[in-house]
């Protein structure tokens, strides 16, 4: 019995989990050709998709076959097929896929069904459309109730609205806005780029490696996002994404791995603190970025994969297992300046100046915490509240925390002369130079000290 109510347990805790990760945005591409290779699934998610009114769906079968392990299994074609769900439905149905005996998701109440495999042509091939004429957000589920059988078949998807001009839009009903709000976005960075570089140019004197390295961020964010609008109003058009998806991973990738570093970066103090970096710190960066690399692929894959691909939660438990590694990791750097500048302001001359920096980095501690927790666990709530016809509230409230994150990062770091905040005097220079002669000497009295203790032990 304890066995039973255990097995039963995980199904549960599974469930919860496709659930959650379920509401990951993938492929917004909304013509696909999806490949099903040996599938054995109950439950096979191919879309996602926000219905307006008089919204159509056209599926498209080929090459479908099935095989059995079982010689004795015997295949019942009306057993297979695909049916349209509620995505608030969509939970309730797994729910009942594991406590029920003998499901069929085909028969569930929450399904509303398009066709069965008994309707399959001699060639193995299947055309069908449908128009949906209540709207709402509905997943496109294959459903597989003898899973003895393993399935294969290639599945050409479209999915779309009509507007008000009779056309085709093939973004769901709540991402209609993104091209212009993407595009907006990209002109307030563009902008934004604009007077950092004026502010560079105007401080030339007193610019640090961390300031060219900061514009660089701003550069592939504003690529990211016109890339961004680009591939919306495309997929808007067409269906189809025409290479802008690639060009968004590309800068996407790039303005991750910079943010990261350069959150480092300032964390360490590197270049308008002190003009190098230990070994700890360069281990840190050594740690993250290929940590970034790994968790964008994991992003990539996600995407355009979808759930439809067997192994689609092991990327997403990769993804969020190094996302919450890298959001903790690059905190270490600010404690350590922290730590620093707090024992600099009780044991050197400069305690006022060394207390400004402090309460500079303590500020910029407890607003990337913020900042990260907003953007990882407050838009997952916002997303869960917000009807699917208001999908894009939550990218306003994402890169709206983002563009006041970035404001405060390059307002506190500007460069600027007299800054008591980010001056590097040549006495710090020396009192680091002085700590690192200070470590060298010390390990050299210890050998000495080794050394003659080696001596005597001999003598003796």
């Amino acid at each position: 019995m304890e066995d039973v109510n255990y097995v039963s347990g995980l199904k549960f805790l599974q469930a919860l989990f496709i659930i959650f990760i379920s509401s990951f945005k993938f492929s917004s591409c909304e013509i696909k050709n999806t490949h099903i290779i040996d599938d054995s699934r109950q439950i096979i998610l191919i879309e996602r998709f926000g219905f307006a009114p008089d919204g159509h769906v056209t599926i498209s079968l080929d090459h479908v076959y099935w095989r059995s392990d079982e010689p004795a299994a015997k295949l019942y074609p009306s057993s297979m097929g695909f049916c349209l769900v509620r995505d608030v439905s969509f939970p309730r149905l797994l729910n009942e896929s594991i406590y029920t005996e003998n499901f069929c998701v085909l028969s569930s109440k929450y399904v509303n069904l398009v066709f069965r495999f008994d309707k399959l042509g001699p060639d193995s091939s299947y055309n069908t459309s449908t128009t949906i004429n209540e709207p709402d957000e509905y997943n496109l589920i294959f459903g597989n109730c003898q899973k003895e059988f393993l399935v294969t078949m290639n599945v050409h998807t479209e999915i779309y609205n009509v507007n008000d001009n009779g056309e085709k839009d093939f973004l769901p009903a709540g991402q209609t806005l993104l091209p212009k709000l993407y595009f907006l976005l990209f002109i307030v960075y563009f902008v934004f780029s604009g007077i950092w570089g004026f502010i560079c140019v105007k401080q030339r004197k007193n610019i640090h490696k961390i300031h060219l390295i900061m514009a660089m961020l701003l550069v592939f964010k504003a690529l990211k996002l016109i890339c961004a609008a680009e591939d919306k109003m495309y997929i808007r058009n067409t269906g189809k994404a025409h290479g802008w998806d690639v060009a968004f991973y590309i800068f996407g990738f790039l303005k991750g791995v910079t943010l990261f570093t350069v959150i480092v970066l300032i964390g360490t103090g590197w270049s308008f603190l002190k003009p190098f970096l230990h070994d700890r710190e360069k281990k840190v960066l050594m740690f993250v970025i290929p940590l970034q690399v790994i968790e964008n692929i994991a992003a990539i894959v996600i995407s355009e994969g979808g759930p439809v691909e067997k192994h689609w939660l092991v990327w997403n438990e990769l993804f969020l297992l190094i996302d919450v590694m890298c959001c903790c990791i690059v905190l270490v750097p600010i404690l350590w300046s922290i730590k620093s500048l707090r024992l600099a302001s009780k044991n050197d001359g400069k305690a006022a100046e060394n207390l400004k920096k402090l309460t500079l980095f303590r500020h910029f501690y407890v607003v990337l915490i913020v900042f990260l927790y907003f953007t990882r666990f407050g838009i997952a709530m916002i997303e869960s509240v917000v009807t699917y016809m208001h999908e894009w509230v939550t990218i306003v409230a994402a890169e709206g925390a983002s563009l006041m994150f970035y404001m405060f990062i390059f307002y506190n770091f500007k460069p600027i002369g007299k800054n008591p905040y980010l001056a590097i005097h040549k006495d710090d220079d020396d009192e680091e130079g002085e700590e690192e002669d200070e470590d060298e000497d010390e390990d050299e009295d210890e050998d000495e000290d080794d050394d003659d203790e080696e001596e005597e032990e001999e003598i003796a």
